[in-house]
């Protein structure tokens, strides 16, 4: 598919892909695709991407019903990033319990949470 050759892939066929809510603008998460994973989000129009660390296919929202419906999909002026416009089910993306992976901010000296947890992990995460 030439719009997939068109991209940068970094030596492990990744690209890094951002999350961003598609209304209010706001990163939801940084997560990796390869090929296939963004093939796959188009194709289904939900968020697709490979997990480093289990090294397979994580459909966003396959254990946490928060899945992604994709409503755009861009890349920047050098092709090796993917922003994804999301509309995010359930307002949680984030694995903590967070709207977003980007909870912490710093004062210049520490890091500080400055979101709260709106679902328990544990009632998320059955498993």
């Amino acid at each position: 598919m030439p719009w997939l050759d068109a991209l940068t892939w970094d030596a492990d066929g990744l690209i890094p892909a951002i999350a961003q809510d598609a209304h209010s603008g706001r990163v939801l998460m940084l997560a990796w695709m390869n090929r296939e994973a963004l093939a796959e989000t188009v194709r289904e129009g939900f968020a697709v991407y490979w997990s480093r660390s289990r090294q397979r296919f994580w459909r966003k929202g396959e254990e946490s019903g928060h899945v992604q419906r994709v409503r755009a999909i861009r890349t920047d002026c050098d092709g090796d990033a993917i922003l994804l416009a999301v509309e995010q089910e359930g307002g949680i993306a984030c694995h903590t319990g967070r709207q977003s992976c980007f909870f912490y901010q710093t004062d210049g000296a520490h890091w500080q949470v400055v979101d709260p947890v709106l679902k328990n992990p544990g009632e998320i995460y059955k498993k």
